[in-house]
């Protein structure tokens, strides 16, 4: 089984779309093991989006990670890293599958609902800076 950190970001929560995320995910036959709706602090946004610290957007992302609450998951399951992000779409919503998060709900890329792990490196380092497990 394969884990992954899934975040529904402040648009998905503020346009009430957590709930049809999340169904979509249980769909595949994922399995939530972690689940916790918060508001993101700036320390905790800087370590998650270290690899984007000095680009042009850094700011931006960040004051949008903490405009709302987000729900932060971790979901387990068969090719888990895989799944979800076929599941999540493309990263910028014009290029999104139709039957996609992205593609059903986003509208532009900087505000693009949902945020999961690319790599099973990058899904161990994201749910230690978020749920703290080793």
């Amino acid at each position: 089984m394969e884990r992954t950190l899934v975040i529904v970001k402040p648009d998905g929560v503020e346009r009430g779309l957590v709930g049809d995320i999340i169904s979509r995910y249980e769909r595949k036959n994922l399995k939530i093991t972690y689940c916790n709706m918060t508001r993101a602090d700036e320390g905790i946004l800087a370590k998650h989006y270290s690899e984007h610290v000095g680009k042009d957007f850094y700011n931006r992302l960040i004051d949008y990670m903490q405009r709302g609450d987000i729900v932060v998951m971790v979901l387990e399951g068969e090719n888990a890293i895989d799944a979800v992000r076929k599941i999540n779409g493309k990263t910028n919503p014009i290029e999104a599958e139709n039957g996609s998060i992205r593609g059903d709900y986003a509208f532009i890329k900087e505000e693009n609902l949902v945020h999961a792990s690319d790599s099973k490196e990058s899904a161990e380092r994201e749910i230690k800076i978020w749920t703290g497990e080793v």
